[in-house]
């Protein structure tokens, strides 16, 4: 296993859904399971228990924040990044990261418009708060999984440089 494998395998992560109904029990979430079952399949250090929550920015700002808190290396929110007006996922994203990164949700959307046209509508945000990297991504099970599985390949390279204590060169001495 390289350096990177390393740091994948010992980063946390948690999976947050973002949805009315699935927070009162009144539909089953098949986004925040299927995103767990893809992190630990890549040797991530997951919660198995997914954290659920309404559409309702106060109360997603108070999950991640406390994901920040918590020192969780890596968060996924699935849910509330469309165009209805519940859908603030990004706005409470935007309250608690200090640094966007938005590279992430380009790659995502620019994988997205390759399947559909209508990639070009989630709102995804992603960013860093203290040491923690928050990446929103649709509600759809599917399409989580293919925004996620987009990026994925660049994930262990980015926590490793968030966590880093001393010099961060990226490109290999010879």
């Amino acid at each position: 296993m390289g350096d990177a494998d390393n740091k994948k395998a010992a980063s946390s992560a948690r999976v947050i859904t973002v949805s009315d109904r699935s927070s009162q029990g009144a539909r089953e979430d098949a986004s925040g399971p299927a995103l767990v079952k893809l992190l630990q399949d890549e040797g991530y250090a997951v919660e198995s228990e997914v954290v659920l929550v309404p559409d309702k920015q106060d109360q997603i700002r108070a999950v991640l924040e406390q994901a920040v808190q918590d020192k969780v290396a890596l968060v996924l929110t699935t849910g509330g990044t469309g165009f209805a007006p519940r859908d603030v996922t990004p706005e409470a994203t935007l309250q608690v990261i200090q640094r966007r990164c938005p590279g992430i949700p380009e790659a995502m959307r620019a994988a997205s418009l390759a399947i559909t046209p209508h990639g070009c509508l989630s709102r995804e945000e992603a960013g860093i708060a203290d040491r923690t990297l928050i990446i929103n991504l649709p509600g759809s099970p599917k399409a989580a999984r293919e925004n996620l599985q987009a990026v994925l390949p660049a994930l262990p390279h980015g926590l490793a440089l968030i966590n880093a204590t001393g010099p961060t060169d990226c490109a290999p001495q010879h």
